[in-house]
């Protein structure tokens, strides 16, 4: 179910994202249906017609859930599952169910669970029968005429400052483990992008790992750090394996996942995946940079890896595989980026990006340890341990370092065209 809102709101015309969202989370989408509102409305956000609508539609059609596009209130949820008869869920809800069964370390299971239980906070509103008023008493659960939903948002406030707790220790063992690599002199570079822009499948082109990918949404939400060799620079950098981000991504998700995203945050370089044959990858590249900004990374410098260039028509191809793009946007809008087209299942591309990673740190400031911890402009990194000469592949400690200062476009290499020289996107 799809809402445009207008005013600048966020909306998906085809829902195809939503859909990629259920299949992901194990649902079959059966119908999408679309509605046009100046604003939600206030008990259902979609409005009484279109709730009548959308229950005969259930019922024809036999489906178990409705899912929504946008978020929906505590309230609008309960009146509508009240209203259609099946359960109702947001794009929050499902992402984070994809989230709960994507997870298998253990900080990444914290880190789910943790936003999954402030999202549930703010559900507790009369859903269930069992909300009547407890006895209080010597020996009895509660306090005197505590009522269910107070013990029910208690327990979970308690939960969510235990949780918290075990990752502050988990964070503070990546702290220790990016003094050690910053000693090394180890240079980091991370993989981010847009969900299912193929960031796995180069991550494995390029290390030799065995990394699970999938053509799906959020295939990877554990930070995956090995070895890459650089027979130009005639070293080792690390090369860390990112979860994807996603429109509409939850702030608390976010928040939940900076021991996660740290590993970009405290990158020397990131490569910035972008899914070269979706019809979309501008709002997607807004998004990461939105969400790079968020936490605390927009500055880091970037390779533009235009992914799946096999995917592309003969005559939507680049006329050139490599160039320099205009970043749009945010404080470093104007800056130029290089940027590389690659297929990471074909293998083409790969050794021009490998070069162009070698210049790049050849090019950057030694890395330098300066301290930062996760509260002060991102949180904590996934790791394991590594020597800079490590084989190519082999497991290393999640990229962690301080942020080192921005590499300006005058430090890159000098070989550059005009832009208007260049594709700008997928031309042909």
């Amino acid at each position: 179910m799809g809402v445009d809102l207008g005013r600048g709101e966020a909306f998906d015309p085809t829902l195809d994202e939503l859909a990629l969202l259920a299949e992901s989370a194990g649902d079959t989408p059966v119908a999408r249906v679309f509605a046009k509102r100046k604003a939600p409305d206030a008990a259902l956000f979609i409005g009484s017609g279109k709730a009548d609508e959308i229950k005969l539609m259930v019922q024809a059609l036999g489906a178990h859930t409705v899912l929504f596009d946008q978020a929906i209130s505590p309230a609008q949820q309960r009146n509508l599952e009240r209203h259609l008869g099946v359960p109702v869920a947001d794009r929050t809800a499902l992402i984070l169910e994809i989230f709960a069964a994507r997870a298998q370390s253990f900080e990444g299971k914290l880190q789910v669970e943790l936003a999954r239980l402030q999202y549930l906070s703010t559900r507790l509103v009369r859903r269930w029968s069992h909300l009547e008023r407890q006895s209080g008493g010597i020996g009895m659960r509660g306090g005197p005429g505590e009522r269910q939903i107070e013990l029910d948002r208690r327990m979970i406030d308690d939960r969510i400052k235990s949780i918290k707790e075990r990752l502050k220790k988990v964070q503070k063992q990546r702290a220790t483990q990016r003094r050690a690599r910053a000693r090394n002199g180890v240079f980091r570079v991370s993989l981010v992008g847009y969900t299912n822009a193929g960031k796995s499948t180069l991550f494995n082109a390029l290390t030799k790992a065995k990394a699970y990918a999938a053509n799906q949404l959020f295939a990877t939400l554990d930070t995956t750090t090995r070895s890459l060799y650089l027979e130009e620079a005639g070293t080792s950098v690390s090369l860390s394996d990112t979860v994807g981000f996603i429109r509409d991504l939850p702030h608390k998700l976010v928040e939940a996942f900076k021991a996660t995203l740290q590993e970009a945050a405290d990158a020397d370089l990131l490569l910035h995946v972008v899914d070269a044959a979706s019809p979309v990858l501008a709002e997607q590249m807004e998004e990461v940079e939105r969400v790079l900004a968020e936490i605390g990374a927009q500055h880091i410098p970037q390779i533009l890896v235009y992914n799946k260039l096999d995917l592309l028509e003969d005559n939507q191809r680049p006329r050139q595989l490599q160039d320099w793009l205009t970043r749009v946007g945010g404080e470093h809008g104007g800056q130029r980026l290089p940027r590389i087209f690659v297929s990471a299942v074909k293998g083409e591309g790969l050794d021009e990006l490998r070069s162009m990673i070698a210049s790049l740190m050849q090019a950057a400031p030694v890395p330098e340890y300066a301290g930062q911890d996760l509260e002060s402009a991102s949180e904590g990194g996934m790791a394991d341990a590594g020597e800079p000469e490590a084989a190519e592949g082999a497991d290393v400690d999640g990229a962690d370092d301080a942020d080192d200062g921005d590499l300006n476009p005058q430090d890159l290499p000098q070989d550059r065209s005009d832009p208007q020289d260049h594709p700008q996107g997928r031309t042909g």
